[in-house]
């Protein structure tokens, strides 16, 4: 499967897992998607046979409220069957409403408190630099959880100890469940505080494929500093009514929403 068609299958699965618990986050699970897929089926040495190999490289969704999405990668990479995505936050599920390292094979680690699982993705690449072991570890954040100041004491963090070996998304896409960031508690501009913190920063489209590619290439290039890949997102991206829109942050599609979305994905894949 390549990775534009896996991201198309992301998105079927997130509306689907979803619609089916009755409540969820499909806005931020469909702008990190395109990410996601990139991450999992191109740039990420894993294993699904050996889900804890130790020289695995690591994803912490530190946005971790986005689960449908990794749940969706880690569904087609493999790691369970992608029937178990209608079992999203049912009781005796593996797939809780935030990722949980102790039941959903692939995942690396706990997280669901924003601007925690940055510090988790710190300490990973830490863990490899004493060790001298060469996985890579990644992390994804929202751009409305940045408001936490955990994130930029650990952005502090590591640019002080040069982990050239983490890679740091920032899911920018402007929408948190209060409303628009820059309303909220505005952060601009991100780009330029990453840099002032002494990370390597990238801008990119963050649903354009080639630019995903590439700012990761760079990232795996830059020795000395950790990098930052500010990826310019759609909340919602790829079904025209979520797109853009604080309602569907944290609000489960009902049956013709669904089916209207599904039917959008289908025309568009």
């Amino acid at each position: 499967m390549n990775t534009e068609s896996m991201a198309l299958e992301m998105r079927k699965l997130i509306l689907t897992s979803v619609y089916h618990a009755k409540s969820g986050h499909p806005g931020g699970s469909l702008s990190c998607t395109d990410i996601l897929a990139v991450l999992y089926n191109e740039e990420m040495k894993i294993d699904p046979t050996d889900p804890k190999k130790a020289d695995r490289d690591r994803l912490v969704l530190s946005k971790g409220h986005a689960a449908p999405a990794l749940y969706a990668a880690l569904a087609l990479k493999g790691f369970f069957p992608k029937e178990d995505m209608v079992s999203l936050r049912k009781i005796y599920s593996h797939l809780e409403g935030h990722p949980s390292m102790k039941s959903t094979p692939g995942v690396d680690i706990s997280t669901g408190s924003l601007g925690q699982g940055i510090s988790a993705a710190c300490g990973m690449a830490l863990s490899a630099k004493l060790r001298k072991e060469d996985y890579r570890v990644y992390a994804v954040l929202g751009d409305g959880e940045i408001e936490e100041g955990q994130v930029w004491e650990a952005m502090m963090f590591a640019a002080h100890y040069k982990l050239d070996n983490l890679c740091v998304f920032v899911d920018l896409n402007g929408l948190q469940i209060d409303g628009a960031t820059k309303e909220v508690m505005g952060s601009d501009p991100v780009p330029d505080k990453m840099r002032a913190f002494g990370l390597n920063v990238i801008e990119i489209d963050g649903h354009d494929y080639d630019a995903i590619r590439g700012a990761l290439k760079v990232a795996r290039e830059t020795k000395g500093k950790p990098t930052c890949i500010v990826a310019n997102t759609v909340k919602g991206k790829g079904v025209s009514f979520m797109e853009n829109q604080c309602d569907w942050h944290g609000t489960a599609p009902k049956q013709a929403e669904y089916e209207l979305a599904m039917k959008e994905l289908e025309q568009n894949g």
